[in-house]
């Protein structure tokens, strides 16, 4: 599954978020470092989504 994410520059590092997934947000110093961040949020929102029983279907994804 992919996940569209917003990104922006912050002037400090970039920002990123995942609008499909309320509360996956992550930060970094540079854009791919942002990117590597948000990857590892959504596996661990979809992990603890798993963990609570929510019937959610979970995929690999690719971020570009």
């Amino acid at each position: 599954m992919r996940y569209r994410v917003r990104l922006i520059d912050t002037g400090n590092g970039y920002a990123v978020w995942v609008p499909a997934l309320p509360g996956c947000r992550s930060f970094g110093r540079t854009e791919g470092e942002a990117l590597e961040n948000i990857r590892g949020a959504i596996l661990s929102y979809l992990e603890a989504l798993e963990e609570q029983n929510t019937a959610f279907d979970s995929r690999e994804i690719e971020i570009f």
